[in-house]
């Protein structure tokens, strides 16, 4: 499967689906617009779907964990042993998303494309791309095979979840050092400086965000990724994590299923996935603002407005699941409330 493969397949989203669930909504016996965003979520999601009537039954989370050699140069507050506990934690509901998901009703799917270490519970042989990406600081952390490989594992994933009968999907990672790697990505595809779109991360000091940002521009200027070539930049200079999740966005736009972004990194692996494929951008739905840095600047790159904004950074898929009961709040008014003509009231007009 190849980018050239994949570009044939995705189609923008579906216009006149769009415009039948608009019409849907403006039949509806409340006044015009009022659920706001929710109203425009599902009119997004039956332009994905190409149908202005559908359902939301199966809810999945896919959650690419991986390591990054960048850790070696000291910009983070935890070891790499923490991903593959946090990995683990995952499948024993242990783990902050993991309690979100259960009370949203969410399937959780957490993938090893390259941690430095196998976790019985998570790790398949055929989804692991490497153990560990190198120290982008001295060396491309990947090389372009590598990184595409990442994104089919996340192309594949979507296409196992579609047959599964899974209707919408929600992206999640974990990954030591994943701040480091998404910023690197985030300050060449948007052209900021890297002090722009660096945080603390998992609780840097000032001093630490200091290396880490010294970091991020010795590894942007020794590899030189083309802005205009996103696989080259997450080759040198991203994770495999985050290529599995660009991967999970095309598969969305592939296989017709909304893909939730999740926070800071999330978003930068849309931004590749759009940057790759620009139609892609029809298939994503966004969740939270993240505290992070560049937050709010992935989210105006990608065109989409969030539905919360709670502060969150925790990352792992959790502001993706908040949002999911607010989705299917907006679903169950447009699928089941009564029409003006059904009550017998005279319709809302829009006014000047």
């Amino acid at each position: 499967m190849t980018l050239t493969e994949i570009k044939k397949w995705i189609e923008p989203a579906d216009q006149a689906s769009i415009q039948a669930a608009k019409k849907r909504w403006m039949s509806v016996a409340k006044p015009l617009f009022s659920l706001g965003k929710l109203e425009d979520a599902v009119i997004r999601m039956a332009g994905i779907k190409r149908s202005s009537k559908f359902e939301l039954r199966r809810k999945g989370l896919v959650i690419m964990c991986a390591d990054n050699g960048v850790v070696a140069e000291g910009v983070t507050q935890t070891g790499q042993e923490v991903t593959a506990i946090v990995a683990d934690n995952f499948t024993k509901k242990a783990a902050s998303v993991a309690i979100m998901s259960e009370i949203a009703g969410v399937d959780l799917f957490p993938v090893d494309i390259g941690m430095v270490s196998d976790v019985p519970s998570v790790t398949r042989a055929e989804q692991k791309i490497a153990y560990g990406t190198r120290n982008l600081a001295q060396e491309p952390a990947m090389t372009r095979e590598e990184a595409w490989r990442g994104v089919l594992v996340g192309v594949r994933m979507v296409e196992k979840l579609k047959k599964e009968g899974y209707d919408i999907l929600a992206t999640g990672e974990m990954g030591i050092g994943n701040t480091t790697t998404s910023s690197a990505v985030a300050a060449v595809l948007l052209g900021k400086p890297v002090e722009e779109v660096t945080g603390k991360g998992a609780g840097l000091s000032n001093e630490g965000l200091e290396k880490k940002i010294a970091t991020i521009k010795q590894g942007i200027q020794r590899s030189r990724p083309d802005p205009e070539d996103a696989l080259d930049v997450l080759a040198k200079v991203g994770g495999l994590d985050i290529a599995g999740l660009a991967g999970v966005y095309l598969g969305g736009a592939i296989y017709h299923i909304p893909v939730v972004i999740d926070g800071f990194i999330s978003a930068v692996a849309a931004l590749c996935a759009v940057r790759m494929v620009p139609d892609a951008g029809d298939y994503l739905m966004p969740s939270h603002v993240s505290k992070e840095a560049a937050g709010q600047l992935l989210l105006d790159a990608l065109h989409v407005s969030p539905f919360l904004t709670c502060d969150m950074c925790l990352g792992e898929g959790s502001g993706a699941v908040a949002v999911f009961p607010l989705l299917e709040m907006g679903l169950g008014v447009y699928q089941r409330m009564s029409t003006f003509d059904e009550i017998q009231v005279e319709q809302y007009e829009i006014l000047q």
